[in-house]
């Protein structure tokens, strides 16, 4: 069965590159002009994408918790509600955006936290949907988003699997572009709660759909390891500045981690090759030096029957392969050998031995 979802003309899947998503999220911290930039630093780093989040506050968050105080270092108003509307983008600031980002070449999208969000995105055509963990059972939503028919990504941090199989269940029936993402929903969490072995269990579990992981840990080996493990999607959160204000800041990565992330999954998916042993060119030079051959450890006369004693095993590998050894033992010589000297087949008047 197929994986594959396509992304703004970009195929994703097992046999294609890295899928790289640098989510900017609210780490723009309102700036429009910052975000911008985030967009061209991140499409310098080699990122296929980058992503904000959008939430139609007034209708998403009850009363209570929009008016809530909310005073803390990384507060962008008095109320909880304050704070996230400083941090929100409208319609005329995602048309800005939209045009920047296909000036600069990368492809943008966001997470939709709720239907009026996900509706607003859809106007602008929007090329793929972000779902957070947070809407892994939000059942209205996810079949909402499905129905828009274009790709999905969905994070299961906190899930159970049967979430993350009823999800999968429902999306699939509308629609055939889905992303599964392994993530812990800590930030950032312990390394021992990664749990990325999950990645084997929904490719495991879901054959066909792509796998990929959120990492919200510090750093980027992990994602290393997610995409040996069959993630094809990975999503890292990204900024300018980690000492910046906002709680995401902290454990996103700058972008030299962002540069090293994206070279490294290149050369990973480089690295893994097709699983068949072989010599290749690169090793010739250096075996020849470290590798051995057979050679005759004193003079030997015509006619003279070899021992064990009679071979030495000896540098450089541009003679017969040790592996000929105990083949050699007992076979008489058809003309007299030197010392060192290489020991051949037509020493020994034969065309080929094999090996035992």
């Amino acid at each position: 069965m197929t994986r594959r979802l396509v992304i703004d003309g970009v195929e994703i899947g097992d046999e294609a590159p890295c899928y790289v998503i640098a989510e900017i999220g609210h780490n723009h911290q309102g700036d429009l002009a910052q975000c911008k930039r985030m967009f061209e630093v991140a499409k310098q780093a080699g990122a296929n994408a980058v992503k904000l989040q959008k939430r139609d506050n007034r209708t998403l968050f009850t009363a209570a918790l929009y008016d809530s105080a909310y005073e803390n270092r990384n507060s962008y108003g008095p109320t909880y509600g304050a704070h996230r509307e400083a941090l929100e983008f409208g319609r005329d600031d995602y048309l800005e955006l939209a045009r920047h980002a296909a000036e600069t070449g990368i492809t943008l999208f966001a997470t939709a936290f709720d239907i009026p969000s996900a509706d607003f995105l859809a106007d602008l055509d929007m090329p793929a949907f972000k779902i957070a963990s947070g809407d892994i059972d939000n059942i209205p939503l996810l079949r909402h988003v499905a129905k828009l028919g274009k790709p999905m990504i969905v994070s299961t941090g906190g899930a159970e699997m049967d979430a993350v199989r009823r999800a999968h269940d429902l999306i699939m029936p509308i629609n055939r572009q889905l992303c599964l993402m392994q993530c812990t929903s800590g930030y950032p969490p312990a390394f021992e709660e990664l749990n990325l072995r999950v990645i084997e269990t929904f490719r495991h579990d879901f054959p066909d759909a792509v796998v990929g992981l959120s990492s919200h840990d510090s750093g980027i080996a992990m994602a290393l390891v997610g995409y040996v493990l069959g993630a094809r999607v990975v999503e890292k959160h990204f900024t300018l500045n980690r000492a910046a204000k906002g709680t995401d800041n902290a454990f996103s990565l700058e972008r030299p981690g962002l540069e090293k992330l994206v070279r490294d999954l290149g050369r990973a998916r480089l690295a893994l090759g097709d699983g068949i042993k072989r010599r290749l060119p690169s090793e010739a030079g250096p075996l020849k030096k470290m590798g051995k051959k057979l050679v005759a450890s004193r003079p030997l006369p015509e006619g003279h029957v070899i021992t064990a004693e009679d071979i030495s095993v000896r540098s450089p590998n541009d003679g017969l392969s040790p592996r000929f050894f105990d083949e050699l033992i007992g076979r008489r010589l058809v003309r007299a050998i030197a010392v060192d000297e290489n020991i051949t087949f037509a020493d020994l008047g034969v065309t080929v031995l094999e090996p035992a």
